[in-house]
C-alpha cells in the first residue's frame, strides 16, 4: 500500500495539482486504510486516473460531476453590484460635512465591504472547483496472515487458554460470593444476637450435688458375749 500511496501523491503533483487531505487508520479487522484527496487540473483528470489504475487492485470506482455555471454567473453579478455600492458610500463620505454623518457612513462602508469580501471568497472557491478536479483515493492493505507451525497448540496457546480458564473461574467465584454475601451477613448478625443477648438470659440447668460418702459396713455388735477364760 505504501508504493500506491507514493504513486498517488506523485501523480497529482506532476499533473500540476496537490494533495488536499490525507488520513490513515486501522479498521476493526486489522486492515490499514488510507484516504487521500487529490486535486488535479481538469484537463489532466483522465490521465491521472489512468496512472492510478495500475498502482493496485481496483475494488470500486465512482465519478461525479457537478455543474456550477449558474453559481459562477450569479456570484459575478453580485460582486459587480456590491462594488458599485461600496463606491457610492465612499463618494458620500467624501461629501459628508458633519462628524455624525462620517461615523454613520463608515459603519455602512464596513458592512458593505465585508459582504464584498465574502462574495470574492465564494468566487475564488468556485474558480477552484471549476479548474481543478477532485480524486478521492482509498487504499486498503490486508493484514498479514499468521504463520502456521503445522502442529498442535504450542506453549503460548496453552498459557493463553489457561489464563482464560482462570479468569472465567475467578469471575464465577466473585459472582458466587456476591450472591452469598447478603445471606452470610444476616446469619452472622443472628448468631451475634443469640451469642451475646439471648444465650446469657436463658435459665441454666442445675446440676445434682454429689452424694456424701458413707460407711456401708455393718456396725460391730457390742453385745456379743465375751468369752472368759478359766484359770
Amino acid at each position: 500500500m505504501g508504493k500506491a500511496l507514493v504513486a498517488g501523491r506523485a501523480a497529482a503533483v506532476e499533473a500540476g495539482g496537490y494533495v488536499g487531505d490525507e488520513s490513515t487508520e486501522r479498521d476493526g479487522r486489522g486492515h490499514v486504510v488510507s484516504h487521500v484527496v487529490l486535486r488535479v487540473p481538469e484537463a489532466k483528470y483522465d490521465s491521472v486516473l489512468a496512472r492510478l489504475s495500475g498502482t493496485g487492485k481496483l475494488l470500486g470506482r465512482k465519478a461525479k460531476a457537478q455543474d456550477v455555471t449558474d453559481q459562477v454567473v450569479d456570484v459575478e453579478s453580485r460582486i459587480t453590484t456590491q462594488r458599485a455600492s461600496v463606491a457610492r458610500v465612499r463618494e458620500l463620505m467624501d461629501r459628508a460635512g458633519q462628524l455624525s454623518e462620517v461615523v454613520t457612513l463608515e459603519g455602512e462602508l464596513s458592512r458593505r465591504q465585508a459582504d464584498l469580501d465574502a462574495l470574492l471568497a465564494q468566487q475564488a472557491s468556485l474558480k477552484d472547483r471549476t479548474s481543478l478536479a477532485t480524486i478521492t483515493l482509498g487504499l486498503t492493505a490486508s493484514a498479514p496472515a499468521k504463520e502456521s507451525d503445522g502442529g498442535g497448540p504450542g506453549v503460548l496457546d496453552a498459557v493463553t487458554g489457561g489464563w482464560h480458564v482462570f479468569v472465567t473461574a475467578l469471575r464465577w467465584l466473585v459472582m458466587a460470593l456476591g450472591a452469598v454475601a447478603p445471606f452470610a451477613g444476616v446469619l452472622a448478625a443472628g448468631y451475634a444476637v443469640w451469642r451475646w443477648v439471648v444465650r446469657p438470659r436463658l435459665p441454666r440447668r442445675s446440676t445434682p450435688a454429689p452424694a456424701e460418702a458413707g460407711s456401708s459396713a455393718p456396725a460391730a455388735d457390742n453385745s456379743s458375749e465375751k468369752r472368759s477364760g478359766t484359770g
